[in-house]
Parts: C-alpha cells; structure tokens; sequence
C-alpha cells in the first residue's frame, strides 16, 4: 500500500507539475494578448489620426485644384479678350494708316 501511495503522490506531483505548466503558459499568453492588444489600439488611433490628416488635405487639394480651375478659365478669358484688343488694334492701325496715307494725297496737305 505503501508503494501505491508514492506511486499515487507521484501521479499528484506531476498532475500539479502539468497545472502549473499550464498555469504559466496561461500567463505568458494573456500577456501576449494584452500587449496584442495595446499595439492594435495604438495602431487603430494612429489610423484615426492619418484617416483625419488625409480628409484634411484632400479638402485642401480639392479647393487647389478648384482655384486653379478658376484661374485657367480667367486667364483663358483674359488671352481671349487681349486677343481681341490686339485685333482691335491693329485693325485701327491699319485704317489710320490708311487715313493718314489719303489725307497725304489731298492739295491741302501738299501746300503746308
């Protein structure tokens, strides 16, 4: 009987030896998990905070590319309208030449 109970208190020995194994391991993992955890959250806020600064500059390059849009119409309008001034201008000059060229053929302005 004697020797059933230091086999029996064997069996507990290495039964609570496993438990505790286990127990540690249980540990080890929950702190894994934690640590998991804590990396996940601060890789979720830094998300958030890229997520917000990226809204941010698609606003502004929205509204860039906006203006820009605004000033190429303007600056289009503007070429055009100087265009028609340089038209305009070349046209009076044309004519004032011509003026000024018959005004030469009259008597009067011979005699002065």
């Amino acid at each position: 009987m004697t020797q059933q109970g230091a086999v029996l208190q064997g069996y507990n020995n290495e039964l609570v030896k496993c438990i505790e194994d286990l127990c540690m391991q249980k540990e080890e993992l929950n702190k894994q998990i934690q640590q998991a955890e804590e990396e996940k959250n601060k890789l979720q806020h830094e998300i958030q905070i890229l997520s917000e600064q990226l809204e941010c500059v698609c606003e502004n390059l929205a509204q860039k590319v906006a203006s820009r849009n605004e000033l190429d119409k303007i600056l289009a309008e503007t070429e055009a309208a100087y265009m028609k001034i340089l038209d305009s201008s070349r046209t009076l000059l044309n004519v004032l030449k011509k003026e000024v060229g018959s005004l030469k053929h009259t008597p009067e302005l011979k005699t002065n």
